[in-house]
């Protein structure tokens, strides 16, 4: 209802976005560099955020970006699998033979890291995410797939994204092998309170307007019902912006967050 009373082209607040369009916040734009560096060493990364912080988002955006005569990404989203079926996902999204035996799937795995390296020049690039699920033995044999112990320079970049969770897990002493060859580590929070505004206006730009609609309670309002996290403030945003149409308001009120935040539960 609410984009034809604000005289919208879009909803200002949908899940998807191009790359081109997802707002670059300060931490944005952190882990996007530390993430072209990842990408220079070939190590294993660490990115980690609460729910809703945005962290997939950047990191399908850097991907995207990237030349694709020079790099291949391989996205995998894993939950409670053993090793024979996480090393079965990964070779299904290579492309390649789904061998039986762990060590067969291993090999293949390996062999075509190689091929790609070092017949076609492209370096690969594998993203595990939701990566907090791996289990123990999971984490520990996913960090073999980058040893090559023979050579000055690794084949293969890990990127391991998921939330708060999997920073703690990998700072226990079982997991320390693996902490050890993380080059990156990065923890995303959220927008900050002078981001918040901002945000809010450069989505409500896309949707064809140049009006701020939220009134400056409402913001403050927001930021503390949300902590800063996009997914929650799309949802607030969408929810208010509703309930303001409803009422007939011109602008959405520290009232009609409230009202907003009710309705979410």
């Amino acid at each position: 209802m609410y984009r034809k009373y604000y005289g919208l082209t879009r909803h200002p607040f949908e899940k998807d976005l191009k790359p081109d369009e997802l707002f670059v916040s300060a931490e944005a734009k952190e882990l996007e560099a530390r993430l072209n560096y990842l990408l220079q060493l070939r190590g294993i990364g660490l990115i980690t955020g609460e729910v809703g912080s945005g962290k997939t988002s950047i990191c399908r955006k850097v991907a995207q970006k990237l030349n694709t005569g020079l790099y291949k990404v391989f996205y995998v989203s894993l939950t409670t699998s053993n090793v024979t079926d996480t090393y079965k996902s990964i070779a299904w999204e290579m492309g390649i033979t789904t061998e039986r035996s762990l060590a067969a799937l291993y090999k293949s795995i390996r062999t075509e890291v190689d091929r790609l390296c070092l017949e076609l020049k492209i370096k690969p690039i594998l993203i595990i995410d939701e990566a907090q699920y791996l289990r123990n033995d999971v984490l520990q044999n996913l960090r073999l797939l980058t040893n090559y112990e023979m050579d000055s320079k690794n084949r293969l970049c890990m990127i391991l994204v998921g939330q708060a969770e999997l920073r703690r897990r990998l700072s226990l002493s079982v997991h320390e092998p693996l902490a050890q060859r993380l080059v990156v580590r990065y923890h995303l929070s959220g927008l900050s309170r002078d981001e918040l505004p901002v945000y809010l206006k450069h989505r409500l730009e896309l949707a064809g307007t140049q009006l701020e609609l939220f009134e400056k309670p409402a913001l403050e309002s927001m930021f503390q019902a949300t902590n800063g996290l996009p997914r929650k403030v799309n949802l607030l945003a969408h929810l208010s912006l509703n309930i303001s149409a409803l009422q007939e308001s011109q602008l959405v009120s520290a009232d009609h967050i409230r009202s907003a935040v009710e309705e979410m539960g």
